[in-house]
């Protein structure tokens, strides 16, 4: 029974979700963040897993980290040197059949993980509903909503994937487990009038071919995991909650799930 577990990136979109699984489970959490340190039931540290700032003192004593933001180098480092604490990684389904820079960067960092030695459990989850709304809220900003032709996606709850972590933090190293995937494939059109249904705008929706290696992936269907829809909230269901609480969320999905700020630029895929 695991004694101490690390939860990094714990004030990140999925991160807070295991952060109250694991302490409602009664463990002793500690949570490493950029920001602040926060009072609360977990203990907070300021660390940084890009320049390894703050990791020694992170992970000592810990039996467990589950690792929820990148890159995963210095944490590897950090962790044998520490004892080889059990290492749970969240990572996407796709990242080796879609050529994207960011899903290399994913893949390399699952092969890390798991040729370290350290013992590891590696998941690979679907797009959160969270990252779906942010871009069909990007897109529909001009008075066209230009969607790309011929693409799905099969959208995730974070709540499943944070609870799915918490529990196999718990359990044994698993090595690469399987895939948890959205209840539904749905059109990126489906899914754009939903958005725009919900939140009570009006546009019309085009579907605009797009060339390239990366959007051929994306339409051969190389990020979706119908074999294993295992999460059961919709897209809708998450969009209804989301709206009555006055949180749908976007600069905080597209900077989970890229690293950077969103801009005019930024492209969430």
């Amino acid at each position: 029974m695991a004694n101490l577990i690390l939860v990094t990136g714990g004030t990140g979109t999925v991160g807070r979700v295991v952060v109250a699984h694991l302490l409602d489970a009664g463990r002793q959490v500690r949570v490493l963040s950029r920001g602040r340190r926060r009072t609360g039931p977990a203990q907070h540290v300021t660390g940084d897993v890009r320049t390894g700032e703050g990791l020694a003192e992170a992970v000592a004593g810990v039996d467990t980290i589950v690792h929820c933001v990148d890159p995963a180098q210095r944490v590897v480092q950090a962790a044998l040197r520490a004892g080889s604490p059990h290492l749970v990684y969240i990572s996407i389904v796709g990242v080796d059949r879609v050529p994207l820079g960011y899903y290399r960067r994913k893949l390399a960092d699952e092969r890390l993980i798991c040729e370290s030695g350290l013992p590891a459990t590696v998941l690979r989850s679907t797009q959160f509903h969270d990252l779906i709304a942010a871009m069909l809220r990007l897109l529909a900003k001009p008075p066209v909503m230009m969607v790309p032709a011929g693409w799905s996606y099969q959208p995730v709850d974070v709540r499943e994937v944070g609870a799915a972590l918490s529990s196999l933090a718990l359990g044994k190293p698993g090595g690469r487990v399987p895939d948890l995937a959205g209840p539904e494939v749905r059109t990126v059109e489906d899914l754009a009038g939903s958005y725009l249904d919900a939140v009570g705008m009006r546009r019309p929706i085009l579907s605009v071919p797009l060339p390239g290696r990366v959007c051929r992936a994306y339409h051969a269907g190389g990020h979706l995991a119908p074999g294993r829809a295992i999460g059961t909230i919709g897209f809708e269901q998450y969009l209804g909650e989301q709206l009555a609480a006055g949180t749908l969320p976007y600069d905080d999905a597209i900077r989970d799930y890229t690293g950077r700020r969103p801009s005019k630029r930024t492209h969430p895929h």
